[in-house]
């Protein structure tokens, strides 16, 4: 009876608890312009703007928060806020003022922008800037002003304390807003905006003289480097590629070649319908760009240093070219709004399909069923390849992408869901066109995450592709980068699937296990003392038996102690009987853990004192690290691992996370052991798998580090307002109580700050040696010996490249390893200029540069370090190879 009436009190205040939204005027009225043209633009425009006039009281501020939100958030509608912003012009805001509603609407849009220089917010600021820059064709904002505004840009890119990163943003801002706004600011002869166009110029220039494009180039050329150092010829550096700035200096030239004609065939400029305004212009103030402060972690500090490089898919009639004007403006609001949206795809993809409708007539080819279109010369572009190249142009970005790539292959799927008849072939060519750029030089990063998009595009469209297209390939030799995109694709698709599910997808020819696409068998672990034939399976099986009975750790020691005596004089062969304990016990404990991913935590963390001995060389007694008892546990692991080579990755990660190996010893199995104990053969070259183990280990090391220094940060700034309170209560003299005084206590370092500090020196030590470790082993992977220098430095030729396809599987993997290379000191060169970090590598590989001073893979080594870390590199003798 009681739970009845419990039920009804509760069912009586949940019915007073849910009450309905009421959105206010206030809030209808932002929200309105925020999502102005959504049917059509120029329809809805006058309706617009009568409603923002009979909104009473007049609320400026709600008005100027919808038109920052939206020019900001949705930058395809701002030639359009624009003309609603003009035509705000033509009433007061009252009865009782004089000054229209626009120019305040414009006066607090103002402080907005001004915030946004305040934050750095650079994206929000070019926005600003292209609002602007319409505002000033609509004759709106005065061209004086409009003039001074890229003109402090200008200040930004030549001033010697800005970085690349800011430069280059800076650039874009002048770039785009004389793109949109130079076909007024030309009329008035004192404005020069050619200087500013110059400026941009000798900013690119100044950059070729450390050529980073030859590093973050989509398409690799290995010659391209010597011949870029030596002649300058830059023919072959952004084949099928092209660079953003290089683009906007390109689109600038042809417009000023033309008086800026072509500027009306380009940007929409829906505000020209208005007639011209009588009062007087607004002038923008005057700004300074206040200088970046460096935020905490070097990888922070560093990021955006390189050339944005994209790769072109399609021929100029197929997609729009981003050199010439219109081009650069469809793929800019294209990037930002992929950008933006990426806190929602599904919104994103919606926009992106609508698109079209916010650019000129005639720019992209109609969709079946709509009303017919007149041609427009030079237009008439595919919409849906436009937008897949799009976003895969941002996906491949190097040395990183804006976002994770999960995120534009999600986006890309939700295309496709939406328009699956149209979008589907988009996609299908894009792969076929990534897939011909595998034989011609994509590189290997690029390549590994085409290889990670294919693999989950196809999970989410029931594995379907016509892999017969492919069949002729299998005649390849095994590492040529279309052979491996294939295994590492099919290996990425039985992750997200089974073995037998993904078998039923391909064709006779390449199911069978000769042609190395498909593994032999299921991917699972591998007990190597399983079977009772197999040596030592007794002691092994008695390990097993006490872990799954969850055993003491000192009972399972004991045992293992036991077993080490019984078997010192019995062993036989190479190995020793430590290692072959740390081989039984590891796998064991892997073995009771395949089961699932709970299961091998619980096996871990209940046998963390087991791990940490046998990691120190012992089995009953602590001590410290050895290296070689490490390696064996690494080496264990993979062989439980070795057909399920992502589960190698997660161990490795925890085995770090809970101390028993640290990074450098995972650098160091990753060169040394990987090859011998996962391939069955001892290699010097380098993979993918490789460089997911080399980069999981320098993240980890490098982000302890940060995190550390962070702790250490905050620490400090507790102790400095300590330091404060204390001394500002002294200079007032005040008398506190006996609280007061333990707050106010001594200013100094506490020992949690003093704890801090020393754990940051440990954490540099050990990230020191991390990329010592890798240095290392990317020196004696490409570093030349006597006996093998010819095959270590043919792939760098010109002649050799265009020879590539009589290259075996040798020159494969070696021109693969220098493409790992590089896009190791392209991907950490942050942290490489780090304390004397960049000293004690560049110490290291002088042994190499003093030992072969002129052989061409020691210069190439040297010049693709020079460029990584800021140095202008030298190739001394153009006659040696």
């Amino acid at each position: 009876m009681s739970y009845r009436r419990h039920g009804k009190r509760g069912h009586h205040a949940d019915h007073h608890e849910q009450r309905d939204y009421y959105e206010t005027p206030e809030q209808k009225l932002r929200k309105n312009i925020i999502h102005y043209g959504e049917v059509d633009p120029l329809q809805e425009l006058p309706r617009l703007a009568t409603q923002i006039f009979e909104h009473t009281p007049t609320n400026v501020p709600a008005v100027t928060e919808g038109f920052r939100i939206g020019v900001t958030e949705q930058p395809f509608k701002i030639p359009y806020y624009a003309a609603l912003l003009r035509l705000l012009y033509d009433r007061a805001a009252s009865e009782e003022a004089t000054e229209p509603l626009g120019r305040l609407v414009l006066d607090d849009f103002w402080k907005a922008f001004r915030e946004f220089i305040e934050k750095h917010a650079w994206r929000e600021m070019r926005l600003c800037v292209h609002f602007f820059a319409h505002l000033t064709v609509a004759r709106v904002i005065s061209a004086r002003s409009m003039y001074d505004l890229l003109d402090t840009f200008k200040e930004v890119i030549v001033s010697i304390d800005s970085t690349h990163n800011r430069s280059t943003k800076a650039a874009l801002c002048v770039a785009e807003g004389l793109l949109i706004a130079g076909t007024v600011l030309k009329e008035d002869p004192s404005l020069d905006i050619f200087n500013l166009i110059e400026t941009i110029q000798s900013f690119i220039e100044m950059d070729q003289k450390i050529p980073t494009k030859l590093l973050v180039q989509p398409v690799v050329r290995l010659h391209a480097t010597k011949n870029v150092i030596q002649l300058g010829d830059t023919k072959d550096v952004l084949e099928h590629a092209g660079e953003w700035l290089s683009c906007a200096l390109s689109v600038l030239r042809t417009l000023a070649a033309n008086d800026f004609a072509h500027t009306a065939d380009s940007v929409p400029q829906p505000y020209l319908d208005s007639p011209p305004l009588t009062g007087e212009l607004f002038d923008l103030e005057a700004i300074l760009v206040p200088p970046e402060v460096e935020e905490e972690g070097v990888e922070s500090s560093r990021k955006g240093e390189w050339p944005q490089c994209y790769v072109r898919l399609f021929d100029d009639d197929v997609t729009p070219d981003p050199t010439t004007p219109v081009g650069y403006i469809l793929r800019s609001n294209l990037f930002d709004m992929i950008d933006i949206f990426e806190v929602n795809r599904k919104e994103c993809a919606r926009l992106l399909l609508e698109y079209p409708k916010w650019t000129l007539p005639g720019t992209f080819k109609p969709k079946a069923g709509a009303p017919p279109q007149s041609p427009v010369e030079g237009k008439g572009w595919d919409l849906e390849n436009t937008l897949i190249e799009t976003i895969l142009d941002a996906m491949l970005l190097l040395p990183e992408s804006a976002h994770k790539s999960i995120y534009y292959i999600a986006l890309i799927t939700e295309l496709c869901k939406a328009q699956p008849q149209s979008v589907g072939p988009a996609v299908g060519k894009s792969i076929r066109k990534l897939y011909a750029l595998l034989a011609d030089g994509l590189d290997v990063e690029a390549a590994h995450r085409f290889a990670e998009w294919f693999a989950v595009h196809m999970s989410n469209f029931n594995f379907i592709w016509v892999w017969k297209e492919w069949i002729p390939d299998l005649t390849l030799v095994s590492q040529h980068p279309r052979r491996s995109f294939m295994r590492r694709a099919v290996e990425y698709e039985i992750r997200l699937s089974y073995y037998d599910r993904v078998l039923r997808t391909l064709p006779e020819a390449m199911a069978e296990p000769s042609v190395q696409v498909m593994p032999e068998s299921a991917p699972g672990p591998e007990f190597e003392y399983e079977e009772p034939e197999s040596p030592y399976h007794e002691p092994a099986q008695g390990i097993l038996n006490l872990l799954r009975g969850r055993a003491k750790p000192d009972d399972v020691m004991q045992q293992l102690e036991s077993i080490r005596n019984q078997l010192s004089e019995t062993i036989e062969g190479d190995m020793s009987v430590d290692t072959l304990l740390r081989s039984i016990t590891v796998q064991s404990l892997l073995s009771i853990g395949s089961r699932s991913f709970s299961h091998f935590l619980n096996a871990i963390e209940r046998y963390l004192p087991l791990l940490r001995n046998l990691a120190a060389g012992q089995i009953t007694a602590s001590g410290s690290p050895s290296a070689d008892a490490r390696r064996d546990i690494m080496s264990a692991v993979a062989r439980v691992w070795r057909r399920s080579r992502h589960m190698i990755l997660i161990v490795f990660d925890k085995l770090m996370q809970y101390q028993i190996v640290d990074p450098a010893d995972v650098v160091a199995w990753t060169f040394t052991d990987y090859t011998l104990v996962v391939d069955g053969q001892a290699k010097k070259t380098f993979n993918a798998f490789q460089w997911d183990l080399l980069k999981s280990a320098l993240d980890k090391a490098n982000g302890r580090v940060t995190i550390q220094k962070r702790k250490v940060a905050a620490l400090s700034r507790e102790a400095d307002e300590r330091a404060a309170r204390v001394l500002a209560n002294e200079n007032a003299s005040m008398e506190v109580d006996g609280d007061a005084q333990l707050d106010a206590a001594p200013a100094g370092e506490t020992p949690q700050l003093t704890a801090a500090r020393n754990a940051i020196e440990v954490l540099h030590r050990e990230q020191k040696a991390v990329l010592r470790r890798t240095m290392e082993g990317f020196l004696d992977y490409l570093a030349v010996s006597e006996a093998g220098a010819e095959d270590k430095t043919e792939v760098l030729t010109e002649k050799a490249w265009h020879n590539r396809a009589n290259w075996e599987d040798d020159k494969w993997a070696i021109w693969e390893t220098w493409g790992w290379f590089r896009n190791w000191v392209r991907t950490f060169a942050p942290y490489f200029t780090v304390g004397d970090n960049q000293q004690m590598l560049e110490d290291l590989a002088q042994s190499m540069y003093s030992a072969h001073p002129t052989h061409g893979g020691t210069r190439l080594f040297q010049a693709v370090w020079n460029i990584a870390v800021g140095q202008e590199p030298v190739w001394d003798d153009p006659e040696d190879a």
